[in-house]
C-alpha cells in the first residue's frame, strides 16, 4: 500500500468482539489513524473469541452493525476474515493471513494497555511482533505493563510513528490517546431494559438492533 506520493503507508488492524460496535471503537479507530497517519483501518469482529464468553448477537448481526457504523468514513473498513475463519480466532492467525496478503505493507496491530498487558496469555502471542508493529492506546498515569508484556515494551519501543514506517513489523508504539468510556455490555442492558443506547453508538447500528430485535432479551 502507498500514499498519493508514492511512500509505503501502514495498515491498522483492530479487533474486538463489536457486540455491538459503538463510538467508543470507532472514536479509537480514527484516533489511531491520525496518531499514525494511516490511510485504512480495518475492524475485524472476532468470530469465536478465544479469552471471553460468546457474543450475544450473531456473526452475521455484528458485521451487519460494522458495516453500518463504517459506511460513510473511508479510512475504516469492515474485514469479515476472523466471522468466515472456523475455530477460535485468534489474533497470530489473522496477522499471518494479512501478511501473506500484504508482504511489503507494514501492519500495525491496535490495542488498548489492558489488552496488551495480557498478551503473554494469547495464542502464539510471541509471533505477532513478528508479523506486525503493536499500538498501543494507554491513558494519562496509567501503569505501565509489567511481566512479559513489560520486558517486550522495553526490548521493541520506539518513540515516534515515523518509526514505524521504516520496517514491516518488529516496533511497539505507546501513546496517550483520548478513549471514551462506553461499554458494549452496558448498550446490551440498556436495549434489554427498553432504554435508549442513542448517542453511545451511530443511529444506522441503533437502527439495525431496533429491527432485528438484538439484545431484547439479554440478561
Amino acid at each position: 500500500m502507498t500514499n498519493d506520493q508514492g511512500q509505503r503507508t501502514i495498515l491498522g488492524i483492530l479487533g474486538g468482539t463489536f457486540d455491538p460496535i459503538h463510538y467508543g471503537h470507532l472514536r479509537l479507530a480514527l484516533e489511531f489513524a491520525d496518531a499514525l497517519g494511516l490511510a485504512e483501518v480495518r475492524l475485524i469482529p472476532a468470530g469465536t473469541p478465544p479469552h471471553r464468553d460468546a457474543p450475544a448477537a450473531a456473526a452475521a448481526e455484528r458485521a451487519a452493525m460494522a458495516a453500518a457504523a463504517v459506511a460513510d468514513e473511508p479510512r475504516l473498513r469492515l474485514d469479515r476474515r476472523e466471522l468466515e475463519r472456523p475455530g477460535p480466532s485468534y489474533a497470530v492467525d489473522t496477522l499471518e493471513s494479512l501478511r501473506r496478503e500484504h508482504p511489503h505493507t507494514p501492519l500495525c496491530f491496535l490495542m488498548g494497555m489492558d489488552a496488551f498487558q495480557g498478551l503473554h496469555r494469547w495464542h502464539r502471542w510471541q509471533r505477532i511482533p513478528e508479523l506486525a508493529h503493536i499500538a498501543i492506546a494507554g491513558r494519562p498515569g496509567s501503569a505501565p505493563p509489567q511481566g512479559p508484556p513489560g520486558e517486550l515494551l522495553q526490548q521493541r519501543q520506539v518513540d515516534t510513528p515515523s518509526r514505524l514506517n521504516e520496517t514491516l513489523a518488529g516496533r511497539i508504539l505507546l501513546l496517550q490517546v483520548p478513549m471514551l468510556d462506553i461499554s458494549a455490555s452496558r448498550i446490551r442492558r440498556l436495549v434489554a431494559g427498553g432504554r435508549s443506547p442513542r448517542y453511545l453508538l451511530p443511529d444506522p447500528v441503533l437502527e439495525l438492533i431496533h429491527r432485528r430485535g438484538l439484545y431484547e432479551h439479554h440478561s
